[in-house]
């Protein structure tokens, strides 16, 4: 095997190289978040608030194909560092069989538990129905997201993330052109609501999944698609899985904080829920940057790490981090300066402005610190220590940010139940800070 060049261009000049396809697609991502929730808004303020209760259930579904995508990208970088191309096929191949295997697990929960994932959340029958609708379609059709997930990290573990650009920037652009069309009726298109940006969701993703299928079969030439030979390998699967499910269930522990935050919230008001939702969707603007530029490092590190070059690693991870901090500082600049504004896109009423000023500018204190712990959170996955990576999910999201909110919301005054996000974010820069010095020393004296 060749010298791929992740173990030989210039620190600097890989990251940025490797990250800035994926930030630009993660932006991409991140405007038809918000795109979506904005027509959504035109419909109602209920509708808003169906979609944004129906935030867990997508959530979970990126947690899986996700945290699965970061075992795949871990082990197959690193096997690329290794030079062991039997090792990478191997890999590659079971990926496949396991995606598919758990978008029909999911497609089935979606389009069986849909209404009851919505019921036990509220009795308004308007939210209900528009939620079961949504989550029918999005969950139940999540095919194209789970193999576009899986095919854009093959690119990514072998440094093809411009590739990933475009298949992540046509999915989104597909969407946010479809969006209106589906949900008003345009063109002689019927009048479909929530539904509407439902099945426009699925359909940039599956076209995403296709294109990103085709690149890899035309231009991958890192990985050969063995499929007459492939068989089921279990120690492969596992090794996968050795990263890939302490990723899942720190990404799905985020489903949980989400779901109990609205069960929190809407016992102030519906309101307040889409008040949360509406924030999630910001702050993606914010966030999706920072973990696009991981999802440039993390392979770097992994083949690094293989190849046995460790001044290399450190060197991606200092600069990750400088530029992760700067990206979180625009961002809380963003949303101290204009949150009236921001909230203004989602058909804010006065009630919604009210509740959401402060909210935002409460919250978006924590971004300070949470650009230095999503690094090391991916650092943490890249090396193959996982479970340090869900120990800190775990601290920040179910430890001390839902108690915190819970005890906080016992005052009365919902300003208050914002303060949590800071409070968890500092506990989780603390806990990153000790385990990442235990990665460390561990690394430099291998």
């Amino acid at each position: 095997m060749e010298e791929n060049k992740m173990g030989v261009m210039p620190v600097n000049k890989l990251l940025i190289s490797m990250s800035l396809p994926m930030i630009i697609s993660m932006l991409v991502q991140a405007m038809y978040n918000i795109v979506d929730s904005v027509f959504v808004a035109q419909i109602s303020e209920n509708a808003l608030t169906a979609v944004s209760l129906a935030f867990p259930l997508q959530n979970l579904m990126i947690a899986f194909a996700g945290g699965t995508a970061v075992g795949v990208n871990a082990l197959l970088s690193r096997s690329l560092g290794e030079k062991n191309q039997h090792h990478v096929n191997q890999t590659a191949m079971n990926s496949i069989f396991i995606f598919i295997v758990t978008a029909v697990v999911f497609a089935i929960g979606g389009l069986t538990l849909s209404h009851l994932f919505f019921s036990v959340q509220t009795n308004n029958a308007e939210i209900v129905n528009a939620g079961t609708q949504y989550a029918m379609i999005v969950v139940g059709c999540s095919a194209g997201l789970f193999c576009q997930f899986l095919f854009e990290r093959l690119l990514q573990a072998t440094g093809r993330t411009l590739f990933t650009m475009v298949t992540q920037g046509l999915g989104a652009i597909i969407n946010i052109i479809l969006d209106p069309i589906f949900i008003f009726g345009l063109f002689g298109m019927p009048k479909l609501g929530v539904a509407g940006a439902a099945i426009a969701t699925v359909t940039g993703q599956i076209i995403a999944c296709l294109l990103a299928l085709f690149f890899n079969l035309r231009f991958n030439h890192d990985i050969q698609f063995q499929i007459k030979a492939f068989r089921p390998n279990l120690q492969v699967i596992q090794q996968i899985y050795s990263v890939g499910i302490p990723s899942i269930i720190m990404q799905s522990i985020g489903s949980v904080m989400t779901f109990g935050m609205n069960t929190i919230l809407i016992t102030f008001s519906t309101t307040a829920t889409a008040v949360f939702g509406v924030y999630f969707k910001l702050q993606s603007f914010v966030f999706m940057p920072v973990f696009g530029l991981n999802n440039g490092m993390i392979p770097i590190i992994a083949y690094n790490l293989g190849a046995k070059q460790k001044s290399r690693m450190f060197d991606t991870i200092k600069l990750a981090m400088i530029y992760a901090t700067g990206m979180m500082i625009v961002g809380v600049i963003i949303f101290e300066s204009i949150p009236q504004i921001l909230l203004g896109f989602f058909n804010a009423s006065e009630a919604m402005i009210n509740i959401g000023t402060p909210a935002l500018r409460i919250i978006a204190i924590h971004f300070i610190f949470a650009g230095y712990s999503i690094v090391c959170s991916a650092v943490f996955q890249a090396v193959g220590k996982g479970t340090y990576s869900l120990l800190t999910s775990l601290i920040r999201q179910l430890f001390v940010l839902l108690p915190c909110a819970y005890l906080l919301s016992l005052t009365g005054n919902i300003n208050l139940i914002w303060l949590c996000f800071p409070i968890a974010e500092l506990s989780s820069a603390l806990t990153s800070t000790i385990l990442f010095s235990k990665i460390k020393k561990h690394l430099e004296f291998q």
